[in-house]
């Protein structure tokens, strides 16, 4: 029997709509590996985040998630391929500060922009920077550090111009009025040496590092930038504490995805996220035995998160300012 071309038209304008669309539209996600994209070394605190997070949302979501290093840039090139990546859920960022919020401060050219080209998913955790100082300073007080500062310039160290820390340093110089010098290396572990033998008379690092060397008794740590004392070191006051208001600083890790992923699927990785770092979990503990201290139920979240980027910018685009950092 012979179809006119009038009749098909109609015959297809009464079939639901559902049949028209591509089987791909049916899959429930996830239907397939997820790529976590470390823009980092293998190693390196996001790294080693990364994975205990990306095996985490595994468990929650049934599916396997493959964790790529793409380091480079100072995290740019492996933010980048995300950023351009297809908006379905299947490519995601390991999010820090050096792509998130440093970077733009640093590198004109820049080939995505962490505020339009992504969407938050959830922050995880985060390591609260520590002023700490070598033996040979014998203060026992930021404000005794301050009140010396003031009668010889006392010197600094940092991971590098531009770095989390730097930017932190530079914020409480600004906050304090201290006269520190500072002293830019290639990395954090590279100024380690100077510190301990005191060729430098402190640095500003996370406190996961600073930690270690307290202990142990090869350094003494100063002040510890979050909002209350950490439970691996409650006898370390606060910034806050010692008279700087409102002064908290941290090397974050968290989530993102391209930007117009579908809200569900965001929905779904961030409730992945939410319910493998629950407070009693083996990943909480093992977070928290590295230094650092776990998002908060509403810093896990999307809104929380995005929240949390857009204040952190800020912070740096301050600090940026004051350090007279331009993009090149």
């Amino acid at each position: 029997m012979t179809v006119s071309r009038r009749t098909f038209i109609a015959a297809l304008g009464a079939a639901p709509a559902v049949t028209l669309l591509p089987e791909s539209a049916f899959a429930a996600y996830p239907d397939r590996p997820i790529h976590l994209i470390v823009p980092f070394a293998a190693g390196g605190n996001a790294d080693v985040v990364g994975r205990l997070v990306g095996h985490q949302v595994s468990l929650q979501l049934k599916q396997t998630v493959v964790v790529e290093n793409r380091g480079g840039g100072g995290g740019a090139i492996g933010a980048e391929f995300v950023a351009h990546a297809r908006p379905d859920g299947y490519t995601l960022l390991v999010a820090s500060n050096g792509p998130m919020t440093i970077n733009p401060l640093m590198h004109a050219q820049l080939g995505y922009s962490p505020l339009k080209d992504f969407v938050a998913v959830a922050l995880t955790s985060y390591v609260p920077h520590a002023l700490v100082m070598a033996n040979k300073v014998q203060v026992k007080t930021l404000a005794e550090l301050i009140a010396q500062s003031k009668k010889k310039a006392v010197t600094i160290a940092t991971s590098g111009f531009g770095s989390a820390t730097h930017m932190t340093l530079e914020r409480l110089k600004a906050a304090t009025g201290a006269n520190f010098t500072h002293v830019p290396y290639r990395g954090g572990g590279a100024m380690m040496p100077d510190l301990l033998s005191g060729a430098v008379d402190g640095a500003m690092t996370e406190l996961s590092t600073a930690l270690q060397l307290h202990k142990g008794g090869k350094a003494h740590i100063l002040a510890v930038a979050s909002a209350h004392r950490s439970k691996l070191a409650p006898d370390i006051a606060t910034f806050i504490e010692s008279g700087v208001k409102n002064f908290t600083a941290q090397s974050f890790i968290g989530i993102v995805a391209p930007a117009k992923t579908p809200a569900a699927v965001v929905t779904q990785l961030q409730n992945a996220v939410e319910k493998g770092l629950s407070p009693d979990s083996d990943a909480v503990k093992r977070l928290i035995g590295l230094g650092a201290e776990i998002a908060t139920p509403e810093q896990m979240t999307s809104k929380g998160f995005a929240a949390f980027l857009r204040n952190d910018t800020e912070n740096m685009q301050q600090a940026a300012k004051l350090a007279g950092i331009k993009p090149k």
